[in-house]
């Protein structure tokens, strides 16, 4: 089996590729269907947030290329646009990078835990579209074993950041205090949780959740006492806000520079902070063109990010450690998993010549001859066929100086000539 991680992550591109091949979560079934297809992989899980775009591969060889070409092919990106970007992990190095994104450490905020709940549900996409097997899917379950054991015996999930803290931190920063502040958040997901809990601890009271449908928005506003509409409901919600922050998995913008404007007006020009932490992006870039509009996508948030970061680096290199002990478990299981493949098969050839000598010899004792003599000769044909091949190839060894070989068949068969 061949493992094959690979990506595009906030490292290495910039939001406006990320955005290029991000996948809706309408797109993932066919997407898994497309690419298991075309690569001719065994298993495939897709990963698409708004900081990294990962695939997870098996097969029974290098597929690196054709799936390249298949995701330049799907997103409609020249494939040299892809490769300025793209980063790829092979078996116990794609083990290790699942298990370092699953624990928080790839991410843009060291030790978030929101990575992990987004792992696990590319897992359920790919297991409920039957394009997950045995192999990948027990990587993924070890992946998940690690991240929690990183969780309990480090101190990586401490003063919890996460892109929803950083952005509501940053909006401290710009207002002096935010319990006059009034906020519109567009989306329903957990990033817009954890922004309005983060909002709410903040001091801010009046809260507005906007999402496409109206019971999921429900859902986020009524643990927060806060409004709920529908996205097309904003225009008029606009003018009352002074912090928008958005994370829809939209393909599309919903925010547009005209309602922007238009809001502007009704607000007399007092100022908005916007932060937009989706990718795609849910407010056009050229809202940024406005006066008295600050607006900062994902990317302008690792200033505040990497001050936060710099407190859980002792705790990551703790992590690092579990990581590699989680992925040296995960491919000791898989050599033993060909170990045990290897001996099986073995164990079926010898006992078959055993029968057949077995049954050779009762014929011969049926027939009347000596049973004494006819065991010696079982005996003696039975340990040349089973020494036969090995014989072969130990002289061929030798003769090739495969030094290596006659090492492993002396210890395999225990053939030390210590006193011993």
């Amino acid at each position: 089996m061949s493992l094959l991680a690979l990506g595009i992550n906030h490292k290495t591109a910039s939001v406006a590729v990320r955005e290029k091949v991000a996948f809706s979560p309408d797109q993932l079934t066919s997407a898994l269907d497309e690419v298991k297809a075309r690569a001719q992989l065994k298993e495939v899980a897709i990963l698409s947030t708004c900081n990294r775009m990962e695939l997870y591969c098996s097969s029974d060889g290098p597929q690196l290329q054709t799936v390249l070409e298949w995701l330049a092919d799907y997103h409609d990106i020249p494939t040299d646009e892809l490769h300025q970007s793209i980063y790829a992990h092979a078996d116990e190095h794609a083990v290790q990078h699942m298990m370092r994104v699953a624990s928080g450490l790839d991410s843009l905020v060291l030790g978030e835990p929101q990575i992990l709940g987004q792992l696990k549900s590319a897992y359920s996409v790919s297991l409920e579209n039957s394009v997950l097997g045995a192999e990948l899917g027990r990587l993924f379950q070890q992946a998940f074993s690690v991240a929690k054991k990183v969780r309990t015996e480090t101190a990586i999930g401490e003063n919890p950041v996460s892109v929803a803290y950083a952005a509501v931190n940053l909006a401290q920063h710009i207002f002096s205090d935010l319990r006059d502040s009034r906020a519109l958040l567009i989306g329903a997901g957990e990033t817009v949780e954890l922004v309005a809990r983060h909002l709410r601890n903040a001091g801010v009271q009046q809260m507005t959740v906007a999402n496409r449908t109206l019971d999921r928005a429900l859902g986020v506003a009524e643990e927060f006492d806060a409004q709920a509409i529908l996205l097309g409901d904003i225009p008029d919600a606009l003018p009352n806000a002074d912090i928008v922050i958005a994370s829809t998995a939209s393909p599309l913008p919903i925010l547009g520079k005209g309602a922007v404007e238009e809001a502007l007006k009704q607000r007399r020009h007092q100022p908005i902070f916007m932060v937009d932490i989706a990718v795609p992006r849910d407010i056009e870039p050229q809202v940024s063109e406005l006066d008295d509009v600050y607006l900062y996508t994902v990317d302008d948030l690792r200033e505040v990010i990497e001050e936060n970061q710099r407190s859980r680096e002792s705790a990551a290199r703790e992590a690092e450690q579990i990581i590699q002990r989680g992925a040296d478990e995960f491919m000791g299981m898989l050599r033993s998993r060909g170990a045990v493949s290897t001996l099986t098969k073995l164990r079926g050839h010898y006992e078959t010549l055993r029968d057949d000598e077995v049954e050779a010899a009762l014929k011969q004792m049926r027939s009347g001859k000596d049973p004494e003599a006819v065991l010696e000769q079982m005996a003696r044909r039975l340990t040349n066929k089973v020494l036969h091949h090995p014989t072969i190839q130990l002289r061929k060894a030798s003769a090739e100086g495969q030094v290596e070989l006659i090492d492993a068949a002396t210890t395999l068969f225990q053939l030390s000539d210590s006193d011993d």
